[in-house]
């Protein structure tokens, strides 16, 4: 086989093999066993000290519905958010497959750790401790950073700019839900958190620590 027939041919069967790949249906799996993991940890964990208001609570929820919702419903007719954003690369679909997994694991490791002291409400456990092993040596809040990648992910395989939007309002709610928690953190464990925040990143690693002078500006 020449070599400018090897150029035309391995890219028609790369394509060929992408096709015939479902990352759809590695990413369903993937939530699947998110929220089989997220229900049975739910049942392992100390009793509440101090949460946030009702309101909020359950709003939360009720908004993730709504954008699920707008996520994967086929029954939108919005032309502009129904159009696909995503280049036809071949290799698109590994990585996004890749993306949720890396995302699901990240996410499972950073629960593994916090035990008995996690909660889906901003709020304190009995006996809270500040976490600081597995993936919190290094960032303070993993879960949100690998619950990003597996929508990341997820977005990309919707293809569609509604899931642009989806992911914007989730990014939005994770930082303003995350920076509650600090601040509940912060008043509770005072320089103990100060330092911790000084040394860790918000959603990745922080490349330089922070001066403790700069910390209390």
């Amino acid at each position: 086989m020449s070599s400018e027939l090897a150029r035309l041919i391995f890219p028609l069967e790369l394509g060929m093999i992408a096709a015939m790949f479902d990352a759809t249906w590695w990413i369903d799996s993937a939530w699947l066993i998110f929220l089989v993991y997220w229900f049975v940890s739910a049942f392992q964990v100390n009793r509440m000290k101090r949460r946030e208001p009702p309101t909020q609570r359950f709003g939360r929820p009720a908004l993730t519905i709504v954008l699920l919702v707008l996520l994967y419903s086929a029954a939108f007719k919005w032309d502009i958010l129904n159009g696909p954003f995503v280049p036809k690369f071949w290799w698109l679909p590994y990585f996004a497959v890749a993306l949720m997994w890396i995302g699901l694991a990240m996410t499972i490791w950073a629960r593994y750790h916090l035990g008995r002291f996690w909660s889906g409400a901003v709020a304190l456990r009995e006996e809270h401790q500040l976490i600081r092993s597995g993936p919190y040596a290094r960032i303070r809040h993993p879960i949100y950073t690998g619950i990003l990648m597996m929508m990341a992910a997820s977005v990309l395989a919707a293809d569609r700019y509604r899931a642009l939007v989806v992911f914007a309002v989730i990014l939005a709610g994770i930082i303003w839900k995350a920076g509650k928690e600090e601040a509940l953190l912060a008043g509770e464990f005072g320089l103990e958190f100060a330092e911790y925040r000084r040394r860790t990143g918000f959603l990745f690693p922080r490349l330089f620590s922070t001066s403790p002078g700069e910390l209390v500006r």
